[in-house]
């Protein structure tokens, strides 16, 4: 399943050069990977809740072009890759026109609150939107 997310750039995320600045497109990130996790039924608190914790492991990143003040962006968000205690999401940045701001590969795992090591989550955590995306979905 894909998800979009929109949001539009505002000033203070903007760097010396006037564009958006690098850091701030990971935030744009995590934005729409929570969006994601909404959108398919993924109930984050209640894992916390339970001491299960999702931590970004690992973030392959690519910029592509610049975005810059009030441009309308929007971030597609897909599962590529599920294993015993990790996932991975597939990320794009587009504005308007299509052109490619950011794309990404977002590893993340889950981790035990008590030790701190990862872990399994409880399969009732194991919504079908974790599932890898199928081709042509």
């Amino acid at each position: 399943m894909k998800h979009f997310a929109e949001l539009t750039v505002r000033s203070y995320e903007c760097d010396s050069y006037g564009h958006v600045n690098n850091a701030v497109y990971l935030n744009y990130l995590e934005y729409a990977r929570m969006e994601y996790l909404h959108k398919i039924g993924f109930d984050y608190n209640a894992a916390v809740a339970e001491g299960f914790y999702l931590y970004v492991t690992h973030i392959d990143i690519y910029y592509k072009a610049s975005a810059f003040l009030d441009d309308k962006l929007t971030i597609e968000v897909c599962s590529v890759n599920l294993g015993a205690v990790s996932g991975t999401m597939h990320q794009v940045i587009r504005k308007e026109d299509g052109t490619v701001c950011v794309e990404a590969d977002v590893t993340w795992a889950s981790v035990n609150k008590e030790n701190g090591r990862p872990c399994r989550l409880p399969e009732k955590f194991m919504v079908p939107g974790l599932l890898p995306d199928k081709p042509g979905t």
